[in-house]
């Protein structure tokens, strides 16, 4: 006989529910949520110029290179790609799976993968030189005779995977805010506020009939969201594994990628969720000490899972026979960014290990450093497999060097500007916990169950 420990602190009633989670649209920030937002905001506004000026003048600004013909746009791409990841998981296949744990958190995590994806977004137009043109990337009947898409190119499939990962997301995330928005409409003491809810809402009433339609669509989002976690990032992963070039064309990088983006993605989560709590003491009752665990115990398993891939690379180049292939794996060790590959390999995998330990699994300033570290270590991936395969090929007398310029790191620490602003104004305008999701799990805890 076991006990669990329950899903909501503080002997709530339903109506604290709705009073605790509604406070926060219904009242003005303070003033630290004012001053975090206008630091978001000031580098967000720096995103824009970096951005800008990269347009206007050209990629020369930015290291890219022969032969680093991919850089920080890419790197950064397949960065916040992954951070959306663990938002589709939580939200969707957890939710399948029945897990009534995700209720306090999923409505965070589907708003960060929805910000994630649209700050990734840009990169690869940025990265085309020429993103006035981009809608050439799109297969559609024109006037440009045989120009046409290569259909055969994974960076097409790019973008039908990133848009539909985007399209879905928006509309799973905002069919879950329905029945929550009603009840902020109805909340409501000013006409404008009463107004704008209202049509948010969709004219939703909680009847029986709305609800039955509500659960249905929500299942059938649930499901056709849970296949693209895994292949969003497995058709990223193709960007490289296509490639007849040592270090990218290996066929683990689809599973490999994708135990990555999960990694990394409820890296984000447990920072977000961290600053949440801290923010507003009241939501330590609904996302509590044993979500805070079950999200370290999952960074503990795929941040192992990354390790392994690690290593398996280096065996499959030894056991290749290929010296172009042990070649680009040593150069990555040892070669001029051994220090980018050893940053990976501690943040990733050496880091992560404290989890095993229940006390730092429950240290919310042990966690806090560890997600920081671990979205740096994902980074660093990314960057290792780009440009360390890309700078020493198979001839030495095409070998080169990337440099990070003002303009690479501008948009890099920029594009976290861009997400953070978004991510705080919605904090303030939507309700951050699922209203509808967390009152059915009011009761849930100290069930017994017979494992007898």
């Amino acid at each position: 006989m076991i006990k669990r420990a329950p899903l909501i602190l503080g002997n709530k009633s339903l109506k604290d529910i709705t009073d605790d989670i509604c406070e926060m649209v219904e009242t003005p920030p303070n003033g630290k949520f004012l001053a975090l937002l206008g630091v978001s905001k000031l580098l967000f506004l720096f995103y824009i110029f970096i951005m800008g000026a990269i347009v206007w003048y050209g990629m020369g600004l930015m290291g890219v290179n022969s032969p680093v013909g991919w850089g920080t746009d890419i790197v950064t791409f397949v960065f916040w790609i992954g951070i959306g990841h663990a938002g589709t998981l939580i939200s969707a296949v957890l939710f399948l799976f029945r897990q009534k744990w995700r209720t306090s958190i999923a409505r965070t995590a589907e708003a960060m993968t929805v910000f994630a994806v649209m700050t990734a977004g840009l990169f690869p137009l940025l990265h085309t030189g020429r993103p006035w043109i981009s809608y050439w990337l799109f297969p559609y009947p024109n006037q440009r005779g045989p120009l046409w898409v290569n259909f055969r190119s994974p960076l097409l499939w790019d973008v039908f995977a990133v848009s539909t990962y985007a399209t879905v997301s928006i509309v799973f995330w905002y069919i879950g805010l329905v029945p929550d928005l009603a009840t902020v409409r109805d909340r409501a003491k000013n006409k404008i506020r009463k107004a704008v809810y209202g049509a948010l809402s969709l004219g939703w009433r909680g009847t029986a009939r709305h609800w039955n339609h509500y659960e249905m669509v929500y299942m059938l989002l649930a499901g056709l969201a849970t296949p693209l976690v895994l292949s969003v990032h497995s058709i990223v992963s193709f960007d490289f594994a296509v490639a007849n070039l040592p270090g990218w064309h290996t066929t683990i990088f689809p599973p490999y990628f994708v135990a990555g983006a999960i990694f990394s993605g409820f890296g984000m989560v447990v920072t977000l969720m961290v600053i949440i709590r801290e923010a507003v003491p009241k939501f330590k009752d609904y996302i509590t000490m044993d979500h805070m665990e079950n999200m370290n115990k999952i960074i503990l398993t795929t941040g192992m899972l990354v390790g392994y891939a690690y290593g398996s690379e280096f065996f499959i180049a030894w056991y290749s026979g290929s010296k172009y292939e042990v070649f680009a794996f040593t150069n990555r060790a040892f070669g001029p960014y051994w220090w980018a590959y050893w940053t990976m390999v501690t943040c990733n995998v050496v880091i992560p290990q404290v989890f095993w330990f229940k006390a730092v699994r429950r240290s919310i300033p042990a966690m806090f450093v560890v997600s920081i570290f671990v979205n740096i270590g994902m980074w660093f991936e990314r960057f290792v497999i780009t440009v360390t395969s890309l700078h020493r090929d198979f001839l030495p007398s095409s070998w080169g060097m990337f440099h990070f310029t003002f303009y690479d790191l501008g948009a890099i620490f920029g594009s976290f500007g861009m997400f953070f602003t978004f991510f705080l104004i919605y904090t303030r305008v939507l309700p951050a916990i699922s209203i509808a999701e967390v009152k059915p799990v009011l009761h849930v805890g100290y069930e017994e169950d017979d494992h007898e």
